[in-house]
């Protein structure tokens, strides 16, 4: 069967070529014109326009009309390729330089999150120094402020209004007076602060402030101080029992009796004030202090600032000190190193040196919990990086594949053109040259308003890592057309058959290195920055796979091309012959086929590869917050009891009759048993009884513990002399003696013989790892240990409501606590405000859907969740658009084609299939092989990467390799492909075969 000669493609002559306001032919010489040259349009852009020649004195000025300015020629012969070309480079720069400020977004966010929750009352710089013997005054703590502000605001930033600054004492003095409260015997204890913004957080609601003058004489007799005055708050004076006028003395020293009087009390405005909780003591309520189980009280009162210099006879030594909170709120995580090394300075560097000769402090001393918080922090946003940069990184892979397919398309589209031009004396820098000014009249303005518009919506502080990335899609959106251009107008060269094999043999050893680099560090290797190399191992495993598919496809195709040629048929042939060999290149200087193009393949690979391995890590994220979460809870639901009270009669029972209960497990726990008869003769453990049936079900689904359900079978009612078959952790079953008999004695009384009969490492009801676990069967534990006849916690599995089930809780609940007893009256003043517990909360029940929802409540998650699935919804995009752009550079030999075809008989519905059999054979490889490369990325790199940051818990196992995500990704990109490929054979196809018929062949 012979295959019909392919006609001359349209675009040899194409009509941007003849814009009718090129350059007059005229200008030309006519030796530089060939017999087939294209119309006067195609001037060489280095001829001199017959315009510019001086007019002679014997005629007029020549009014012959100015050649039209090349880039508006071009552009206007050509709107519609145009406006395309706009449009891809600014969806390109626009993805380019929002990737990095959504990353930067979602990393300060995470941040903030982070400090916001771990260091809640402790994101402050803590300054103390001893205060001067004599001369305290309160401007000097005011100008001390201001030197140790002046040292901030570099990285990190302390907001002038939020800080807390004074004076205190060091030591508790008790209060000796006999009418003050004294639950258990022992006196109250109090200290004395002066605090300069304490005025604006409290309201006076008796007496007066202490006085801003200094109080003298110092002594008021002999034995006695002068009483200090200070105010106490309301609260705190209810809990004493002191009132205004109330002197309050310490114990009796040598030097004199110190003693306060208390002249005003206050009411503190909002409790819940940062102010309040962050060490500023027992200020706004008496503080319970405990000497074992006896309560005393502590109270903190406020001094003027008439007595800063005697505070220090309260308890003998006082210090300064200056609360400065950092505002977390502008703290960026791309400067957190720089920010940690500043406060590092702070504390102990040549900061704190400086600040404590600025001012004159020599013991000043600063200490913050921040440093270690950042240092979790950074190794958090480590763990969480690579989620973080497959997602861009595949859709930079796609997008640089298809911007290089665009400049391609257009070189071909222009071939005959730039030959033209090359013929007529053009030269090529002149004419690459005249192509970058078109490009950057399209795309430099494309890629500002893409840059501007990411920056508008996405506003970071950081702008350059959005630049470069910008600049560096829109350089190569500007060069993609240009570079092909001067390779094809550069003379051809023999082919070296050695160029692709070296090339691909490249591409292997750095995709071997990266892989064995991934499986010995991990993609994220522990107190390192992300290696560029190790996360470009997905992509550089896909482009392997897509020059493996282009040595195979062809092959294949063309095995399937003969298979199909052997029938009667001539529509699946032709479409399969021509798919194995590829589009004619185009040119005087090679004709022929090449097989079929290796970017389109490898943009599907990178999509499939980089969507299908995230979506792996994703689905394992997901499993393995469940069977945390699952862990944690015991199961999907739970219900508990307090202590070692049972549950209501029936609840359990009710509890697993619930829809969408698979499995119901009541257990009765005990934590405070005996094991005796071990090698260490006693030990504490916890005792589970449970059914066995139902609990190794339980372990089975947790993965905790799996056992028989046979190994617990008692064989019958239990006699108290046999022994009970029973479970023992491993820790337990080291302690015990092969064929033993053992003792298990609860705490409520009763006494059980168990022998071991199997060992655990883990159990669901107590899944510690190390836990002391006995777990035996019920019935034997309800025979022959006290309590153990009701359950005290209730486990289930399946998809249960839990409003349901707490619903269940409260109808269950005895009638004496449906309405509980009103909670003791809180003692006057102690700030105790304990209520009735809620009705729910009697017998909490618990959910692994809530844990789950807890434990991926982290903005840092969420925001590597959200970057990758936008990532890979670009990546998608530019693979769809990869493939199409491959059918556009085509078209024009396969309308040639087809309108031959119709003349012979071809039918509409034949000429759809031949499209479909031509296109899709690439676009199926591509998806099998796609799916192939992302299951082996998974296989390969997944165990490497440590999910325990994205969990929210700690997990031992790394991206486990499951079907579902693969194929989902891999399924459906292919399935947009394949719908745009119909669409575009059914629309387009029909059209440009009416108009190749319409037309006739001209060439």
């Amino acid at each position: 069967m012979t295959t019909p000669p392919s006609a001359t493609p349209p675009s040899a002559t194409p009509p941007s070529a003849t814009p009718p306001s090129a350059t007059p032919a005229s200008s030309a010489p006519p030796s530089a014109t060939p017999p087939s040259a294209a119309p006067p349009s195609a001037a060489p852009p280095s001829a001199t326009p017959a315009s510019s020649a001086p007019p002679t004195a014997a005629s007029p000025v020549s009014t012959a009309p100015r050649p039209a300015p090349w880039v508006r020629t071009r552009l206007r012969a050509a709107p519609l390729g145009t406006l395309l070309g706009a449009a891809l480079a600014f969806v390109a720069v626009l993805l380019a330089a929002a990737l990095p400020r959504a990353q930067d977004r979602g990393a300060d966010q995470a941040l903030r999150s982070f400090l916001e929750h771990s260091a809640a009352g402790n994101a402050s710089l803590q300054v103390t120094a001893p205060s001067p013997d004599s001369g305290q005054s309160a401007q000097a703590l005011d100008a001390t402020l201001e030197k140790l502000l002046a040292r901030t605001g570099s990285t990190f930033r302390v907001d002038p209004e939020s800080t807390v600054h004074g004076t205190r004492t060091t030591k508790r003095q008790q209060l000796l007076n006999p009418e003050l409260s004294r639950p258990a015997g022992f006196p109250p204890s109090m200290n004395l602060l002066h605090v300069r913004q304490a005025e604006a957080h409290v309201k006076l609601a008796e007496g007066h402030w202490p006085s801003s003058t200094p109080t003298a004489p110092a002594q008021a007799a002999p034995g006695e101080m002068t009483p200090l005055q200070v105010v106490l708050s309301q609260k705190a004076a209810a809990t004493l029992g002191a009132r205004v006028g109330s002197v309050l003395k310490s114990e009796s020293r040598v030097d004199g009796t110190p003693s306060v009087e208390v002249v005003g009390l206050y009411a503190v405005l909002d409790e819940s004030d940062d102010f309040w909780t962050d060490n500023l003591g027992c200020l706004a309520r008496a503080c319970e202090h405990y000497y074992g189980e006896s309560l005393a009280w502590d109270v903190d009162a406020l001094v003027g600032t008439g007595d800063l210099d005697r505070m220090s006879t309260w308890s003998r030594t006082a210090e300064d000190f200056w609360q400065l909170p950092v505002d977390i709120g502008h703290l960026r995580a791309d400067r957190l190193d720089a920010t940690r090394k500043d406060i590092a300075s702070y504390l102990a560097g040549p900061t704190a040196a400086t600040l404590a000769q600025e001012t004159g402090r020599a013991r000043l001393h600063t200490t913050s919990w921040l440093p270690e918080r950042f240092e979790e922090a950074r190794a958090r946003t480590q763990a969480a990086a690579p989620l973080a940069a497959i997602g861009p990184a595949g859709v930079g892979g796609v997008a640089f594949v298809v911007l290089c397919l665009a400049g391609a398309l257009a070189a071909d589209r222009r071939d005959a053109e730039l030959r033209l031009l090359l013929a007529r004396g053009g030269s090529r820098a002149a004419i690459v040259g005249r192509l970058l000014g078109e490009g950057a009249v399209t795309v430099l303005p494309a890629a500002a308003a893409a840059t501007a518009l990411a920056v508008l919506v996405l506003p970071t502080p950081r702008l350059a890592p959005t630049l470069l990335s910008a600049a560096a899609v829109a350089l190569l959106a500007l060069l993609a057309f240009p570079v092909r251009a001067a390779v094809l107008l550069t003379p051809a060269r023999p082919a070296g058959r050695w160029r692709r094999p070296v090339a691909e043999l490249l591409v292997l050893i750095a995709t071997a290195a990266a892989v064995v680099e991934v499986r010995r560090r991990g993609v994220a290797p522990p107190g390192s920055d992300l290696d560029p190399l190790l996360i470009a191992a997905p992509l550089l495993l896909a482009l392997c796979g897509g020059l493996l598919l282009a040595r195979l496809q062809p092959v294949v195709t063309g095995w399937l091309a003969r298979a199909a040629g052997r029938g009667s048929g001539l529509v699946g042939f032709l479409g399969l012959a021509r798919a194995a060999r590829g589009p004619a290149t185009t040119g005087t200087q090679a004709r022929g086929r090449t097989g079929p193009s290796v970017l389109p393949m490898v943009a599907l690979l990178v999509a499939i590869t980089t969507g299908g391995f995230g979506a792996a890590v994703l689905q394992s994220v997901d499993s393995s917050r469940l069977g945390v979460a699952r862990l944690t809870v015991g199961g999907d639901v739970a219900i508990s009891a307090y202590g070692k009270s049972p549950l209501p009669a029936g609840l359990a029972k009710a509890a697993g009759e619930l829809p969408g209960v698979r499995t119901s497990v009541p257990l009765w726990i005990d934590h405070d048993s005996s094991l005796l008869g071990t090698t260490v003769r006693s030990s504490q453990v916890t005792v589970i009884a449970a059914e066995p049936a139902a609990y190794a079900e339980l372990s089975r689904v947790l993965g905790c513990g799996s056992f028989e359900p046979a190994l617990l079978a008692t064989g019958g009612a239990p006699s108290a002399d046999a022994p009970v078959p029973a479970l023992f952790s491993a820790s337990l079953a080291r302690q015990a003696r092969q064929g033993g008999t053992y003792t298990v004695q609860p705490g409520d009384g009763g006494e059980l013989k168990v022998r071991v009969a199997g060992t655990v490492d883990c159990t669901p009801a107590h899944p510690a790892r190390d836990a002391a676990t006995v777990v035996v069967p019920a019935g034997a534990a309800t025979a022959l240990m006290g309590g153990a006849d009701r359950p005290n916690r209730w486990l289930g599995l399946g998809d249960v409501d839990g409003d349901r089930l707490r619903a269940l809780v409260r109808s269950k609940l005895p009638a004496t606590s449906g309405t509980p007893a009103p909670a003791p009256a809180p003692i006057p003043g102690s700030g105790s405000s304990a209520g009735p517990a809620p009705l729910d909360e009697v017998y909490p029940v618990h959910t692994s859907a809530d844990a789950v929802t807890e434990l991926g409540a982290d903005p840092l998650q969420r925001s590597a969740q959200r970057l990758f699935w936008a990532a890979m919804a670009g990546a998608a995009g530019f693979a769809l658009l990869a493939v199409l752009l491959t059918l556009m550079r085509t078209v024009p030999e396969r309308a040639a084609l087809l309108a031959r075809l119709r003349t012979m008989g071809l039918r509409r519905r034949q000429g759809v299939a031949l499209i479909l059999a031509e296109t899709l054979p690439q676009t199926l490889a591509a998806t099998l092989g796609g799916a192939l490369v992302a299951a082996a990325a998974v296989a390969l790199l997944g165990p490497a990467m440590d999910l325990s940051t994205l969990v929210g818990a700690h997990v031992p196992d790394g991206v486990r390799l499951t079907a579902g995500p693969v194929l989902t990704q891999a399924l459906g990109l292919a399935a947009l492909v394949a719908a745009a490929v119909c669409v575009e054979a059914a629309t387009s196809g029909r059209r440009q075969i009416t108009t190749e018929l319409r037309a006739g062949d001209q060439r």
